[in-house]
């Protein structure tokens, strides 16, 4: 098994959800994020108003962190390959600030309500 933990754009959680569920994965965990990469933030890329410790401090186009989305399903092994296509497809602008996806081994899972454990945890 499998985690694959996405940073996306908010304004693509929907659609990025939409294609996840069309392949069959209906269950993630989604929680709000901000953070940066190496571009330092980008101006005009949120249109909210943000707390002052969240701007940047006078440098040109750029801002301390960005509001993202980071959610999170774990999957089979032989699932990883569709479902990080799914989340490229939907995200990617070839822009600064499509996001990062990241694949991490999972040793075991455990359904509190069952007991099962493994695969069967997570179908």
């Amino acid at each position: 098994m499998k985690e694959i933990i996405a940073i996306i754009r908010p304004r693509k959680m929907g659609k990025t959800k939409d294609a996840l569920e069309n392949l069959g994965f209906l269950s993630l965990t989604a929680m709000p994020a901000i953070g940066r990469g190496k571009q330092r933030g980008i101006a005009n890329e949120i249109n909210c108003e943000l707390p002052a410790e969240l701007q940047g401090e006078g440098k040109s186009r750029g801002m301390k962190y960005i509001p993202k989305r980071l959610f999170s399903l774990v999957v089979r092994d032989a699932d990883v390959g569709a479902v990080v296509q799914a989340i490229i497809k939907v995200n990617q602008t070839a822009q600064i600030g499509d996001g990062k996806i990241f694949v991490c081994p999972v040793d075991d899972a455990v359904r509190v309500r069952t007991d099962e454990t493994g695969e069967k945890a997570i179908l």
